[in-house]
Formats: C-alpha cells, structure tokens, sequence
C-alpha cells in the first residue's frame, strides 16, 4: 500500500512543515511539484497526456471527446506552441481498425491547451473506443458510448461527488471504472479549492486565485490513477457545486474582484471536462444545465445550483435563477412517459437539526424555501410520476421522501431523493453521526435513512418496472486499491412514489432508519 494520503499531510502539518508535502504549495518548480504530487500517491500518463483522456455528455449520435496536453502537469502553463494540432480517431474495436470518425483539433494556449471534439454522427446505442496524438506521442486508449433511441429495457450508471484529494484515496473511482454501467454522473465539488496549504495566499480571498492556480489544482487532482481510469471507461455528465469556485459562493455576488476570481475557475473547469456547451461560447460562462434522454427508459435533467442563485434567506431569493427555473418548469410540464432523474448538486429535501429547530444548512435549497416550494408544486400539479433526485454535497448518505411541503406529514410525495456518499471529502467524526442521526430522523419525518460512516459512490439500475439505488462503499480509504461492496440498496416502483430498502440489506449499519 503506498503512503497514507491524508495521514502524511496531518504529520507535516504538526510538525510545521506542510511546504515539504503539499505539492501546490508556492515556490516549487513544475518539478518539485510532481515530486511532491507522488509522496502524495499521484502519478501521471506519459507526456504531452499527462492528465489522461475523456468523453462526455453523449447522445444518440455522439459525444464530446476531452483531453488537456500538459507534459508538466503541475505548470500554470506549458512550454508549448501557441498552438498544438491533436489528432483524435474514434473506432469500433479498441485496436482502433474499424474506424468511423477522424479529425485534429487545435490545443490552443488560451484554453491551456485543452481539446474538446464534438463527434456526431454515429449510431446509436453503440460502445466506441478512442484515442488522441500529438507531438509524436499517443494518450491512452478510451472508451464511451452514445446514448440508445427508441426503447430501452435497462439503463445503469453511477454517482461521485466531494473528491477532496488531501481527503484520501480514489479507490471509489477505481471502483467506478470497473463497473458495468453506461455513464457516469458527477454531482460537484469536483476539486476543493481550499487544502493543507495553498502558499501565502492561505486559502484565499476574492483575489487570490488565479487560473493558473487553478489549473494546478485541477492538474493534481488528476494525478490520481484510479480518477483518470474512470474517465476513461465511460463517458460523463457533470455538473459543479461551490468548491470549484470558493466555499458557499453565489454566482451573482460579489463585485469585480470575485468575478474575476470566477471566471479563472469556469475557465479551468471547462479546460479539464469532457463537457459539451450548447451555448455559442463556453467561456466566461459555461451552460450546465440541460436534458438528455437515455432512450424512452430515463430523462436526465442537469440542474446548475450556483451560477444564478442569489443570496440566501431572501423571501424572493432564487437558486435556479429566472431562466433556468422557467426551463425546469416547462421541461416537467413537457416531459415523456418515463422515469425522470434531477442531477442535483445540494440536498433538496428539508433538513432540521431537531424538531421544529432551524435548518442545518442554508447553502442547499433550505435557503430557497419559495422557490422549492413553487418549483415542487408544479410537479405535483403537472401530474409528473417516477421522478427522482440524485444529489451530492453532504458527505453522508441519505434517502427521503420529496414532498410539496415537508412541514406536513400528509402533504404528497412526488419523488425520492438519494444523497449519495463522498468519494473521500471528510464526514463527520462516527459520534457526531451516531448522535445526530436519530436526531435529524425526528426532525425530518420525510427522512427515511441516514448513514454517515462511509465513504463510496451510488450506482443505479433502472428497468421500466423499477429503480433500484445500491450505496457502494469502500473499505479503507487510505488504500488505493480498497475492495468495494454495497451497504444496502433502495428501490423505487414504477408508479408509486416513494422508496423501499432491499430486504436482503436492510440489517446493514446506518445511524437512522425511519422505522
């Protein structure tokens, strides 16, 4: 087993001296960092490929195809050409013979020489095989998937969210690569911006980051293996939450300062996703939120929490933003016979710390509590069934009823909703959940289950009778190649709203089962 993450940084912490370990830390060459990256357990593809390769966002007829040129991962900027031709090729074997889309691609310097291929034209329902060159090298092999059309008998894919890599090992995204599953969703907090130690800056004000600081940190985090492994087995859907940017930030506060500071972070949010923008340009503002359909079996709504939310605890205040609630909405009054999932970054259910004390959190959409209501009542009016809400932020896991009003026992269901697990961001201590579980279980009689132990990622298969939800949990995450299992799973009937345990799991630990 290779060093311990997290323990290696508590120690240098201790002992004064986190500059030696935390590879971010200001003053050391691109050099030095990687060295200090691979203390950390981090290491790299070979060059100019080193942050690995990507796809995202598919459809019935393509994807979007990602990889970053960066022989020195850990340099705000590389000593590149402006500009860098990269040739892509997509096949239908992994020997890359039957080939059925090429191209290049410009890797400019703007975009930290980044490439983002929109490959239409393709069959669907098919598994493809890619792979990127340039500078007289070859990345990795990758593999996506368009989306099927037409009926569909099943439908699987995974979760992650809250990735802090001072946190721990990815082993849940070793887990996630090896998994039989279509795409992979991420629910936010893909980097955390804050760390051990970030230099002089500490962890920062309106003005301290800049994109190449940024950069970096997007660079390290994809120093983890298992990370760029996931990436590579299957496409993606992503959306982002606050540490992308700065802890609790709102899109629309703040003046030109944290704007700037803003625009550093989309930037390099954007240079290292497979995300497709269906905007005329992605930049300074990347378009988030949008609808796929797997088939007629699943409508997956991407929801964007952050970009237009206003402050909280206004009595006008919005989380969605004008024009994106106006789309949500119309999308339900719209939407097909099928299951409905909502890619949801912060809880939307209702969460007191005790009966009837004040809400835990006000940065989820506690803090948006008309919005939530009006947005919630229009699915209930609009008729719309089999919806349910997949969410991130929260370290732990949770499963709750999704009602119009969560102040009322008997007020209609219209959904479930699964917070899934962290793939290594920090829970709280086992006594904090041991204490507080019952607690919020009391407080919440929507709440059916709380566990917060654990570490891990969400899988799901959907068929048209039934939605099933299984946590996967790994064992030790100081261990980068920790074995996975599942805690217990939930399911969801088609056409009956709210969620069931699995018999055979429901004897598994957790800190609150509604009885």
């Amino acid at each position: 087993m290779k060093t311990n993450r997290r323990d290696l940084l508590k120690a240098a912490a201790a002992a004064g001296a986190l500059g030696a370990v935390w590879p971010l830390v200001s003053g050391l060459s691109p050099a030095q960092a990687v060295e200090a990256a691979g203390l950390l357990g981090a290491e790299y593809d070979p060059a100019p490929f080193t942050l690995g390769v990507a796809s995202g966002d598919p459809t019935p007829t393509g994807f979007v195809l990602w990889t970053r040129l960066a022989p020195e991962p850990l340099a705000a900027e590389q000593a590149l050409p402006e500009v860098v031709e990269v040739k892509w090729v997509v096949a239908e074997d992994r020997d890359l013979r039957r080939v059925v889309a090429r191209g290049t691609a410009p890797a400019s310097a703007t975009l930290g020489h980044s490439v983002h291929v929109s490959v239409d034209g393709l069959r669907d329902g098919r598994q493809y095989w890619y792979a990127f060159s340039a500078l007289g090298r070859r990345s990795r092999l990758g593999r996506t998937r368009t989306a099927p059309a037409g009926p569909v008998s099943r439908v699987r894919f995974a979760s992650a969210n809250c990735q802090a890599f001072h946190g721990g090992y990815y082993a849940a995204h070793r887990g996630i690569a090896r998994e039989d599953i279509d795409f992979v969703v991420h629910l936010g907090d893909y980097i955390y911006e804050g760390g051990p130690v970030s230099g002089p800056r500490g962890n920062g004000t309106a003005v301290d980051f800049t994109l190449g600081d940024y950069r970096r940190r997007h660079a390290l985090y994809k120093g983890d293996r298992s990370l760029r492994e996931a990436h590579a087995a299957h496409p993606w859907f992503l959306t982002w939450d606050d540490h992308e940017v700065v802890d609790n930030y709102s899109g629309t506060g703040g003046g030109a300062p944290f704007m700037q500071r803003r625009a550093a972070a989309y930037q390099a949010w954007y240079e290292n996703m497979p995300h497709r923008d269906d905007s005329e340009t992605a930049l300074p503002d990347p378009e988030i939120h949008r609808v796929r359909r797997w088939g007629d079996l699943l409508e997956l709504t991407v929801l964007d929490l952050r970009s237009y939310r206003s402050a909280q605890n206004l009595p006008d205040g919005t989380i969605l933003g004008a024009r994106q609630k106006d789309w949500l909405k119309r999308g339900v009054d719209r939407a097909p016979d099928s299951w409905h999932c909502w890619v949801n970054s912060i809880m939307l259910n209702q969460l007191r710390g005790r009966p009837g004390g004040d809400f835990m959190f006000t940065d989820q959409w506690d803090g948006f509590l008309a919005e939530r209501e009006e947005v919630l009542t229009h699915v209930h009016r609009s008729g719309l069934e089999d919806l349910v809400v997949i969410t991130g932020d929260w370290h732990s896991a949770f499963v709750g009823d999704v009602r119009t009003d969560f102040d009322e026992p008997s007020s209609p269901i219209v959904g479930t909703e699964f917070t899934a697990h962290s793939i290594s961001s920090n829970a709280y201590s086992p006594a904090w959940n041991a204490a507080n579980g019952p607690r919020m279980g009391a407080a919440n009689p929507h709440l059916q289950y709380f566990e917060g132990n654990r570490y891990g990622y969400d899988l799901y298969e959907v068929t048209p009778e039934r939605w099933t939800t299984s946590m996967r949990v790994v064992q030790d995450l100081q261990d980068p190649v920790s074995p996975v299992t599942t805690l217990t799973a939930f399911h969801v009937d088609r056409g009956k709203a709210g969620a069931y345990e699995d018999p055979a799991t429901k004897n598994s630990p957790a800190q609150y089962r509604r009885g």
